[in-house]
Protein backbone atom coordinates (compact mmCIF):
# COMPACT_ATOMS: atom_id res chain seq x y z
CA UNK A 1 0.00 0.00 0.00
CA UNK A 2 1.61 3.37 -1.03
CA UNK A 3 0.33 6.78 0.13
CA UNK A 4 0.22 7.72 -3.54
CA UNK A 5 -2.53 5.63 -4.44
CA UNK A 6 -6.07 6.87 -4.56
CA UNK A 7 -7.95 4.73 -2.77
CA UNK A 8 -11.94 3.72 -3.29
CA UNK A 9 -14.57 1.59 -2.00
CA UNK A 10 -18.03 1.09 -1.09
CA UNK A 11 -18.31 2.52 2.23
CA UNK A 12 -22.13 1.44 3.43
CA UNK A 13 -23.10 -2.78 3.61
CA UNK A 14 -23.59 -4.68 0.65
CA UNK A 15 -27.33 -5.24 -0.29
CA UNK A 16 -29.80 -2.86 -1.50
CA UNK A 17 -30.73 -0.08 0.68
CA UNK A 18 -32.29 3.55 0.15
CA UNK A 19 -28.26 5.41 0.70
CA UNK A 20 -24.96 3.80 -0.54
CA UNK A 21 -21.87 5.89 0.21
CA UNK A 22 -18.87 5.18 -2.12
CA UNK A 23 -15.57 6.80 -0.40
CA UNK A 24 -12.58 7.80 -2.50
CA UNK A 25 -9.17 8.97 -0.63
CA UNK A 26 -5.99 10.62 -2.17
CA UNK A 27 -4.11 12.50 -4.60
CA UNK A 28 -6.09 12.18 -7.53
CA UNK A 29 -10.05 12.52 -5.32
CA UNK A 30 -10.43 16.04 -7.57
CA UNK A 31 -10.11 14.27 -10.51
CA UNK A 32 -12.21 11.55 -9.70
CA UNK A 33 -15.14 14.17 -8.59
CA UNK A 34 -14.23 16.18 -11.91
CA UNK A 35 -14.98 13.08 -14.03
CA UNK A 36 -17.98 11.62 -11.80
CA UNK A 37 -19.72 15.10 -11.15
CA UNK A 38 -18.48 17.41 -13.95
CA UNK A 39 -16.66 19.68 -11.34
CA UNK A 40 -14.83 19.53 -7.82
CA UNK A 41 -17.75 19.98 -5.41
CA UNK A 42 -17.48 22.86 -3.23
CA UNK A 43 -15.40 22.20 -0.19
CA UNK A 44 -17.39 20.82 3.26
CA UNK A 45 -20.64 20.98 1.47
CA UNK A 46 -23.25 18.71 0.37
CA UNK A 47 -23.80 19.46 -3.55
CA UNK A 48 -26.49 18.38 -5.39
CA UNK A 49 -24.69 16.23 -8.72
CA UNK A 50 -25.72 14.14 -11.96
CA UNK A 51 -23.23 10.87 -11.30
CA UNK A 52 -21.81 10.14 -14.98
CA UNK A 53 -20.12 7.45 -16.74
CA UNK A 54 -17.28 7.63 -19.13
CA UNK A 55 -19.58 8.20 -21.98
CA UNK A 56 -21.79 11.17 -20.35
CA UNK A 57 -24.43 8.36 -19.60
CA UNK A 58 -26.04 9.70 -16.35
CA UNK A 59 -25.70 6.88 -13.58
CA UNK A 60 -27.62 8.48 -10.88
CA UNK A 61 -28.48 11.73 -9.10
CA UNK A 62 -27.18 12.46 -5.46
CA UNK A 63 -25.20 14.32 -3.35
CA UNK A 64 -21.30 15.16 -3.04
CA UNK A 65 -19.08 16.13 -0.82
CA UNK A 66 -15.52 17.27 -1.02
CA UNK A 67 -13.01 17.53 1.98
CA UNK A 68 -9.64 19.04 0.84
CA UNK A 69 -6.62 17.88 2.78
CA UNK A 70 -5.86 18.20 5.57
CA UNK A 71 -9.44 19.02 6.69
CA UNK A 72 -10.45 15.45 6.29
CA UNK A 73 -10.74 11.57 8.41
CA UNK A 74 -7.59 10.39 6.56
CA UNK A 75 -5.71 14.19 6.50
CA UNK A 76 -5.61 13.51 2.46
CA UNK A 77 -8.88 15.14 -0.23
CA UNK A 78 -11.42 13.11 0.19
CA UNK A 79 -14.59 12.34 -1.77
CA UNK A 80 -17.87 11.42 -0.65
CA UNK A 81 -21.02 10.20 -3.13
CA UNK A 82 -23.93 9.47 -1.82
CA UNK A 83 -26.41 7.82 -4.10
CA UNK A 84 -29.61 5.28 -4.24
CA UNK A 85 -28.03 2.16 -2.31
CA UNK A 86 -28.78 -0.40 -5.16
CA UNK A 87 -26.17 -3.20 -5.41
CA UNK A 88 -25.71 -2.39 -9.36
CA UNK A 89 -25.29 1.10 -9.01
CA UNK A 90 -22.87 0.97 -6.44
CA UNK A 91 -20.95 -1.19 -8.15
CA UNK A 92 -20.94 1.16 -11.48
CA UNK A 93 -20.02 4.06 -9.42
CA UNK A 94 -17.31 2.24 -8.05
CA UNK A 95 -15.63 1.16 -11.12
CA UNK A 96 -15.92 4.80 -12.70
CA UNK A 97 -14.10 5.67 -9.88
CA UNK A 98 -11.48 3.04 -10.71
CA UNK A 99 -11.08 4.07 -13.83
CA UNK A 100 -10.60 7.55 -13.38
CA UNK A 101 -7.60 6.21 -11.72
CA UNK A 102 -8.10 4.55 -7.98
CA UNK A 103 -7.65 1.18 -6.74
CA UNK A 104 -9.61 -0.56 -4.37
CA UNK A 105 -9.18 -0.28 -1.08
CA UNK A 106 -7.88 -2.76 1.58
CA UNK A 107 -9.54 -3.38 4.64
CA UNK A 108 -9.26 -0.59 7.36
CA UNK A 109 -7.03 1.23 5.00
CA UNK A 110 -8.98 4.68 5.32
CA UNK A 111 -8.28 4.41 8.85
CA UNK A 112 -5.09 3.51 8.48
CA UNK A 113 -4.02 6.54 6.40
CA UNK A 114 -6.00 8.75 9.09
CA UNK A 115 -3.26 7.32 11.57
CA UNK A 116 -0.51 7.39 9.63
CA UNK A 117 -1.13 10.96 8.59
CA UNK A 118 -1.80 11.65 12.72
CA UNK A 119 -5.23 12.71 12.34
CA UNK A 120 -5.89 9.55 14.85
CA UNK A 121 -3.90 7.60 17.00
CA UNK A 122 -3.89 3.95 17.28
CA UNK A 123 -6.23 3.98 20.17
CA UNK A 124 -8.46 5.54 18.18
CA UNK A 125 -8.11 3.58 15.42
CA UNK A 126 -9.10 0.38 17.21
CA UNK A 127 -11.65 2.29 18.29
CA UNK A 128 -13.52 2.92 15.31
CA UNK A 129 -13.87 -1.06 14.57
CA UNK A 130 -15.02 -1.47 18.11
CA UNK A 131 -17.78 1.09 17.50
CA UNK A 132 -18.73 -0.32 14.52
CA UNK A 133 -18.86 -3.99 15.91
CA UNK A 134 -20.09 -3.15 19.89
CA UNK A 135 -22.79 -5.26 20.46
CA UNK A 136 -24.17 -3.59 23.43
CA UNK A 137 -25.26 0.23 24.02
CA UNK A 138 -22.52 0.68 26.99
CA UNK A 139 -20.14 -1.51 24.67
CA UNK A 140 -21.24 1.16 22.27
CA UNK A 141 -20.35 3.88 24.46
CA UNK A 142 -17.05 2.46 25.71
CA UNK A 143 -15.74 2.49 21.91
CA UNK A 144 -16.99 5.94 21.55
CA UNK A 145 -15.03 7.45 24.48
CA UNK A 146 -11.55 5.63 22.97
CA UNK A 147 -12.71 7.39 20.03
CA UNK A 148 -12.92 10.52 21.31
CA UNK A 149 -9.28 10.19 22.95
CA UNK A 150 -9.92 9.23 26.73
CA UNK A 151 -7.47 6.13 26.57
CA UNK A 152 -5.45 8.05 24.59
CA UNK A 153 -5.39 10.79 27.30
CA UNK A 154 -4.97 8.62 30.04
CA UNK A 155 -2.12 6.45 27.77
CA UNK A 156 -0.56 10.20 27.51
CA UNK A 157 -0.45 11.06 31.01
CA UNK A 158 1.27 7.94 32.33
CA UNK A 159 3.53 8.74 29.83
CA UNK A 160 4.12 12.40 31.34
CA UNK A 161 4.34 10.85 34.93
CA UNK A 162 7.00 8.23 33.42
CA UNK A 163 8.94 11.14 32.08
CA UNK A 164 9.32 12.97 34.67
CA UNK A 165 9.96 9.91 37.31
CA UNK A 166 12.80 9.14 34.66
CA UNK A 167 14.30 12.92 34.74
CA UNK A 168 14.03 12.76 38.64
CA UNK A 169 16.33 9.18 38.39
CA UNK A 170 18.38 10.49 35.96
CA UNK A 171 19.32 13.50 37.78
CA UNK A 172 20.79 11.19 41.08
CA UNK A 173 22.61 9.23 38.08
CA UNK A 174 24.33 12.45 36.57
CA UNK A 175 24.63 14.65 39.48
CA UNK A 176 26.39 11.85 42.39
CA UNK A 177 28.47 14.63 43.58
CA UNK A 178 25.40 16.52 44.95
CA UNK A 179 24.86 16.84 48.43
CA UNK A 180 21.12 15.95 47.96
CA UNK A 181 20.79 12.00 47.82
CA UNK A 182 17.94 12.33 44.75
CA UNK A 183 16.96 8.46 45.33
CA UNK A 184 16.50 9.05 49.23
CA UNK A 185 14.08 11.70 48.41
CA UNK A 186 10.87 11.19 49.22
CA UNK A 187 8.99 13.22 45.93
CA UNK A 188 11.14 10.33 44.27
CA UNK A 189 8.80 7.37 46.56
CA UNK A 190 5.77 9.66 45.88
CA UNK A 191 5.88 9.60 42.41
CA UNK A 192 6.63 6.01 42.18
CA UNK A 193 4.06 4.96 44.07
CA UNK A 194 1.38 7.49 42.22
CA UNK A 195 2.66 6.21 39.08
CA UNK A 196 1.99 2.47 40.04
CA UNK A 197 -1.55 3.75 41.14
CA UNK A 198 -2.31 5.34 38.14
CA UNK A 199 -1.17 2.32 35.93
CA UNK A 200 -3.26 0.15 38.37
CA UNK A 201 -6.42 2.33 37.58
CA UNK A 202 -5.50 2.55 33.71
CA UNK A 203 -5.76 -1.05 34.12
CA UNK A 204 -8.75 -1.76 35.69
CA UNK A 205 -10.87 0.53 33.34
CA UNK A 206 -9.31 -1.01 30.34
CA UNK A 207 -9.63 -4.46 31.85
CA UNK A 208 -13.39 -3.61 31.96
CA UNK A 209 -13.61 -2.01 28.61
CA UNK A 210 -12.05 -5.28 27.34
CA UNK A 211 -15.11 -7.15 28.39
CA UNK A 212 -17.43 -5.31 27.15
CA UNK A 213 -15.86 -5.70 23.91
CA UNK A 214 -14.45 -9.30 23.78
CA UNK A 215 -16.86 -10.73 26.49
CA UNK A 216 -16.67 -12.80 29.71
CA UNK A 217 -15.22 -15.88 29.98
CA UNK A 218 -16.99 -18.21 32.82
CA UNK A 219 -16.28 -21.58 33.99
CA UNK A 220 -19.09 -23.03 35.97
CA UNK A 221 -17.42 -25.58 38.51
CA UNK A 222 -18.25 -27.36 41.76
CA UNK A 223 -18.73 -30.95 42.73
CA UNK A 224 -20.09 -33.95 40.96
CA UNK A 225 -24.04 -33.96 40.12
CA UNK A 226 -23.95 -30.19 42.02
CA UNK A 227 -25.79 -29.32 38.49
CA UNK A 228 -23.36 -27.83 36.27
CA UNK A 229 -23.85 -28.99 32.99
CA UNK A 230 -27.68 -28.33 33.58
CA UNK A 231 -26.42 -25.00 34.93
CA UNK A 232 -24.84 -24.65 31.06
CA UNK A 233 -28.04 -25.82 29.32
CA UNK A 234 -30.36 -23.22 31.30
CA UNK A 235 -27.99 -20.33 30.19
CA UNK A 236 -27.18 -21.37 26.82
CA UNK A 237 -31.49 -22.40 26.46
CA UNK A 238 -31.21 -25.86 24.97
CA UNK A 239 -29.30 -29.08 25.79
CA UNK A 240 -25.86 -28.21 25.04
CA UNK A 241 -24.64 -30.93 27.81
CA UNK A 242 -25.50 -34.45 28.70
CA UNK A 243 -26.80 -34.31 32.15
CA UNK A 244 -27.42 -38.04 34.27
CA UNK A 245 -27.37 -38.84 37.95
CA UNK A 246 -24.04 -40.37 37.31
CA UNK A 247 -21.30 -38.40 39.20
CA UNK A 248 -18.43 -37.69 36.80
CA UNK A 249 -20.35 -37.54 33.66
CA UNK A 250 -18.64 -34.60 32.18
CA UNK A 251 -15.15 -35.76 32.05
CA UNK A 252 -13.51 -32.69 29.27
CA UNK A 253 -14.50 -29.23 28.99
CA UNK A 254 -17.21 -28.25 27.30
CA UNK A 255 -17.79 -24.45 26.01
CA UNK A 256 -20.67 -22.66 24.27
CA UNK A 257 -21.21 -19.06 23.67
CA UNK A 258 -24.53 -16.99 24.51
CA UNK A 259 -25.25 -13.29 24.80
CA UNK A 260 -27.40 -11.65 27.44
CA UNK A 261 -28.38 -8.36 26.05
CA UNK A 262 -25.72 -8.43 23.39
CA UNK A 263 -22.92 -8.85 25.75
CA UNK A 264 -20.57 -12.24 24.81
CA UNK A 265 -20.28 -14.88 27.26
CA UNK A 266 -17.82 -17.41 26.84
CA UNK A 267 -19.15 -20.55 29.08
CA UNK A 268 -17.08 -23.29 30.63
CA UNK A 269 -19.02 -26.53 31.87
CA UNK A 270 -15.99 -28.56 33.37
CA UNK A 271 -15.26 -31.91 34.99
CA UNK A 272 -16.55 -32.30 39.12
CA UNK A 273 -13.96 -31.50 40.90
CA UNK A 274 -13.47 -34.09 43.65
CA UNK A 275 -10.64 -37.27 44.73
CA UNK A 276 -10.71 -40.21 42.29
CA UNK A 277 -8.96 -42.70 40.56
CA UNK A 278 -10.14 -42.81 37.28
CA UNK A 279 -7.26 -41.65 34.82
CA UNK A 280 -10.25 -40.16 32.33
CA UNK A 281 -11.55 -38.08 34.78
CA UNK A 282 -8.20 -36.78 36.50
CA UNK A 283 -7.32 -35.20 33.06
CA UNK A 284 -10.74 -33.57 33.04
CA UNK A 285 -10.17 -32.26 36.70
CA UNK A 286 -6.60 -31.14 35.65
CA UNK A 287 -8.03 -29.25 33.29
CA UNK A 288 -10.95 -27.81 35.19
CA UNK A 289 -8.04 -26.06 37.10
CA UNK A 290 -6.73 -24.99 34.01
CA UNK A 291 -9.68 -23.36 33.01
CA UNK A 292 -10.40 -21.49 36.15
CA UNK A 293 -6.79 -20.01 36.29
CA UNK A 294 -8.15 -18.36 32.92
CA UNK A 295 -10.91 -16.80 33.64
CA UNK A 296 -12.73 -13.98 34.20
CA UNK A 297 -15.34 -15.44 36.60
CA UNK A 298 -15.78 -18.31 38.18
CA UNK A 299 -19.80 -19.75 39.16
CA UNK A 300 -18.84 -22.48 41.75
CA UNK A 301 -22.36 -24.12 42.32
CA UNK A 302 -23.11 -25.73 45.48
CA UNK A 303 -26.12 -28.54 45.72
CA UNK A 304 -28.83 -26.89 47.88
CA UNK A 305 -29.88 -30.68 48.98
CA UNK A 306 -26.27 -31.48 50.35
CA UNK A 307 -25.13 -30.12 53.52
CA UNK A 308 -22.48 -27.37 53.35
CA UNK A 309 -20.93 -26.05 56.32
CA UNK A 310 -18.91 -23.26 56.74
CA UNK A 311 -15.17 -25.23 57.48
CA UNK A 312 -16.33 -26.99 53.95
CA UNK A 313 -17.34 -24.36 51.64
CA UNK A 314 -14.04 -22.89 52.69
CA UNK A 315 -11.94 -25.68 51.76
CA UNK A 316 -13.76 -26.37 48.84
CA UNK A 317 -13.15 -22.35 47.97
CA UNK A 318 -9.77 -22.40 49.02
CA UNK A 319 -8.68 -25.20 45.74
CA UNK A 320 -9.87 -22.27 43.56
CA UNK A 321 -7.76 -19.57 41.53
CA UNK A 322 -7.05 -16.35 44.14
CA UNK A 323 -6.50 -14.20 41.28
CA UNK A 324 -10.64 -15.08 40.24
CA UNK A 325 -13.56 -13.98 40.73
CA UNK A 326 -15.87 -16.35 42.46
CA UNK A 327 -19.63 -16.43 42.75
CA UNK A 328 -21.63 -18.78 44.60
CA UNK A 329 -24.42 -21.14 43.06
CA UNK A 330 -26.60 -22.72 45.55
CA UNK A 331 -28.72 -24.57 43.10
CA UNK A 332 -31.54 -27.38 43.09
CA UNK A 333 -33.43 -24.85 45.62
CA UNK A 334 -36.93 -26.26 44.30
CA UNK A 335 -35.79 -29.33 46.07
CA UNK A 336 -34.44 -27.95 49.28
CA UNK A 337 -33.44 -25.03 51.00
CA UNK A 338 -30.15 -23.61 50.64
CA UNK A 339 -27.85 -24.01 53.90
CA UNK A 340 -27.17 -20.44 55.14
CA UNK A 341 -23.27 -20.68 54.88
CA UNK A 342 -21.62 -17.05 55.67
CA UNK A 343 -19.18 -15.89 53.24
CA UNK A 344 -17.93 -12.41 51.88
CA UNK A 345 -18.37 -13.99 48.14
CA UNK A 346 -21.66 -12.97 46.13
CA UNK A 347 -23.92 -16.12 46.23
CA UNK A 348 -27.20 -16.73 44.51
CA UNK A 349 -30.19 -19.23 44.64
CA UNK A 350 -31.56 -20.95 41.86
CA UNK A 351 -32.64 -23.48 40.21
CA UNK A 352 -31.11 -24.79 36.88
CA UNK A 353 -34.11 -27.50 36.31
CA UNK A 354 -36.84 -24.72 36.81
CA UNK A 355 -35.02 -21.76 35.96
CA UNK A 356 -36.32 -20.01 39.28
CA UNK A 357 -33.57 -17.14 39.64
CA UNK A 358 -31.70 -17.70 36.30
CA UNK A 359 -33.05 -14.10 35.74
CA UNK A 360 -30.92 -12.77 38.78
CA UNK A 361 -28.08 -14.42 37.64
CA UNK A 362 -28.01 -13.23 34.47
CA UNK A 363 -28.61 -9.69 35.93
CA UNK A 364 -25.39 -10.27 38.20
CA UNK A 365 -23.35 -11.17 35.29
CA UNK A 366 -24.09 -8.27 33.62
CA UNK A 367 -23.33 -6.07 36.28
CA UNK A 368 -20.42 -8.05 37.02
CA UNK A 369 -19.00 -6.81 33.51
CA UNK A 370 -20.11 -3.26 33.81
CA UNK A 371 -23.47 -3.47 31.23
CA UNK A 372 -25.33 -2.05 33.70
CA UNK A 373 -23.19 0.26 36.08
CA UNK A 374 -22.95 3.48 33.71
CA UNK A 375 -19.74 3.93 34.64
CA UNK A 376 -18.33 7.04 32.53
CA UNK A 377 -14.80 6.08 33.55
CA UNK A 378 -15.08 2.78 30.88
CA UNK A 379 -13.24 2.69 27.70
CA UNK A 380 -12.96 0.32 24.86
CA UNK A 381 -9.98 -1.76 25.47
CA UNK A 382 -8.12 -4.80 23.58
CA UNK A 383 -5.90 -7.49 24.98
CA UNK A 384 -2.76 -5.83 23.41
CA UNK A 385 -3.60 -2.65 25.75
CA UNK A 386 -3.76 -4.93 28.52
CA UNK A 387 -0.93 -6.91 27.72
CA UNK A 388 1.34 -3.40 27.46
CA UNK A 389 -0.28 -1.89 30.78
CA UNK A 390 0.31 -5.16 32.42
CA UNK A 391 3.98 -4.95 31.47
CA UNK A 392 4.21 -1.19 32.13
CA UNK A 393 3.11 -2.17 35.61
CA UNK A 394 5.36 -5.19 36.54
CA UNK A 395 8.28 -2.54 35.07
CA UNK A 396 7.31 0.34 37.47
CA UNK A 397 6.99 -2.53 40.46
CA UNK A 398 10.40 -3.31 39.70
CA UNK A 399 11.46 -0.09 40.12
CA UNK A 400 10.05 0.00 43.09
CA UNK A 401 11.58 -2.44 44.79
CA UNK A 402 15.32 -1.75 43.51
CA UNK A 403 14.40 1.74 44.91
CA UNK A 404 13.49 0.16 48.29
CA UNK A 405 16.56 -2.40 48.31
CA UNK A 406 19.68 -1.42 46.64
CA UNK A 407 19.05 2.08 45.36
CA UNK A 408 20.15 1.13 42.02
CA UNK A 409 19.69 4.43 39.37
CA UNK A 410 20.76 2.77 36.95
CA UNK A 411 18.72 -0.24 37.10
CA UNK A 412 15.93 1.92 38.31
CA UNK A 413 16.13 4.14 34.88
CA UNK A 414 15.71 1.09 32.85
CA UNK A 415 12.61 -0.21 34.52
CA UNK A 416 11.39 3.29 33.70
CA UNK A 417 12.35 3.76 30.08
CA UNK A 418 11.05 0.05 29.16
CA UNK A 419 7.30 1.12 30.88
CA UNK A 420 7.90 4.27 28.67
CA UNK A 421 7.89 2.20 25.93
CA UNK A 422 5.39 -0.21 26.69
CA UNK A 423 2.59 3.02 27.00
CA UNK A 424 4.25 3.88 23.72
CA UNK A 425 2.71 0.63 22.11
CA UNK A 426 -0.80 1.83 23.24
CA UNK A 427 -1.10 4.79 20.87
CA UNK A 428 1.24 3.54 18.32
CA UNK A 429 4.37 6.07 18.95
CA UNK A 430 6.13 2.90 19.64
CA UNK A 431 5.01 0.20 16.85
CA UNK A 432 5.81 -2.22 13.91
CA UNK A 433 4.34 -2.79 10.46
CA UNK A 434 3.42 -6.08 11.44
CA UNK A 435 0.89 -4.79 14.09
CA UNK A 436 -0.07 -2.52 11.71
CA UNK A 437 -1.27 -5.37 9.38
CA UNK A 438 -2.50 -7.74 11.91
CA UNK A 439 -4.81 -4.35 12.97
CA UNK A 440 -6.17 -2.84 9.79
CA UNK A 441 -6.75 -6.65 8.30
CA UNK A 442 -9.77 -6.82 10.89
CA UNK A 443 -11.74 -3.97 9.41
CA UNK A 444 -14.29 -3.85 6.99
CA UNK A 445 -13.57 -2.60 3.45
CA UNK A 446 -14.42 1.04 3.25
CA UNK A 447 -13.69 2.31 6.60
Amino acid sequence: MSPADTIAAIATPPGRGGIGVLRVSGPRARDIAAALCGDVPQPRRACLKTFRDSDGTALDRGLAIFFPAPASFTGEDVLELHAHGGPVLMDLLLDRALQSGARIAEPGEFTQRAFLNDKIDLVQAEAVADLIDSGSRQAARSATRSLQGEFSARARSLTQQLIETRMHVEAAIDFPEEEIDFLADTVLHRRLEALARSISETLNSAHQGALLREGMTIVIAGKPNAGKSSLLNALAGYDAAIVTSVPGTTRDVLRERIAIDGMPLHIIDTAGLRETRDVIETEGIKRTHREMAKADRILYVIDSAESTTPDSLRNELAALPVDTAVTLIYNKVDVAEPAAVPSDIPALNLSARTGAGLMQLRQHLKEAVGLQDGSATTFSARGRHLDALRRAQQHVDTAIRLLADRKAGELMAEELRLAQHDIGEITGEVTSDDLLGQIFAKFCIGK
